[in-house]
């Protein structure tokens, strides 16, 4: 029977729960630091756990997957098969972890997170039938960003590896990349990236297309706004058809001097 659980982490919290579910579990009407600390247990390279099938409030969803950094790691897995997102369109008073052997009701406090087990068999049995139902019945969720694994294999095939390894130190350096003044959104991020490696213009938007983390467009927009505050240069690069493209560079001499880890840094040190 399970038994009542206590973390100071919510990540570790879920990592006790799923430990031993067979089959898939099901979390149900998570806030939005439960349904990010899944994420980020699953992300993690060490860590193993069931099919998790969420339903969530729309609004909820899209707030937490706006950030970039959470919806790539989400996305990743939901590919493998390990996640899913479905939208909650009716009322349920708890969030709940639920799976054919266990059920727990999560409570955030101030420093620690608690899980209160239910341990009657014939309860269990109706509750994972009753939630397991309202996932079937919940419409999925429309997760548009990338995986981060595809993301980071495009990139190295068509922009280069050193690019991708700016990225990828980029990434690591910010805790949120929503491009809402808390974090640098991931076309700002690859616009950014492509400057300090001086490519085109036109390879790393086609490359950004194609992925599906931005249309040409949104990377000639985020481009100009970025020349505009004197952040990226352009120069014209003649081809032997058509107009001329434009090489990404560096119109800042702080962002020349910048490491990769530094860069976010000194970005938003410069637009505020």
């Amino acid at each position: 029977m399970p038994s009542n659980l206590l973390e100071t982490q919510t990540e570790e919290l879920f990592r006790d729960a799923l430990a031993d579910v067979d089959g898939e579990a099901y979390l149900i009407s998570p806030s939005a630091g439960v349904l990010e600390a899944l994420i980020a247990l699953g992300a993690r390279p060490d860590t193993d756990f069931p099919t998790v099938n969420v339903v969530a409030d729309n609004r909820l969803l899209k707030d937490v997957m706006d950030d970039f950094l959470v919806a790539a790691d989400a996305a990743d897995l939901v590919a493998d098969g390990r996640l899913t997102l479905h939208e909650l369109e009716e009322d349920v008073d708890n969030t709940l972890l639920v799976s054919d052997e266990s059920m727990y009701a999560i409570v955030t406090a101030t420093e620690t997170v608690g899980a209160l087990a239910a341990d009657e068999d014939d309860f269990l049995g109706d509750a994972y039938g009753t939630y397991s139902d309202l996932w079937e019945r919940s419409p999925e969720f429309n997760l548009r960003t990338p995986p981060l694994s595809r993301i980071r294999e495009t990139m190295d095939e068509q922009i280069g590896d050193a690019v991708r390894a700016d990225f990828d130190t980029v990434l690591s350096s910010l805790e949120t990349a929503r491009g809402d003044g808390e974090g640098l959104d991931e076309v700002t991020i690859s616009l950014l990236v492509a400057a300090k490696n001086e490519a085109l213009l036109y390879d790393i938007s086609k490359w950004g297309e194609d992925v599906g983390i931005a249309s040409k467009a949104t990377f000639s927009r985020t481009k100009t706004r970025l020349e505009d505050v004197g952040i990226i240069d352009t120069e014209k690069v003649p081809i032997d058809v058509g107009r001329p493209r434009l090489r990404l560079k560096f119109g800042d001499d702080r962002l020349k001097e910048a490491s990769s880890e530094e860069l976010a840094g000194v970005v938003q040190s410069i637009v505020e």
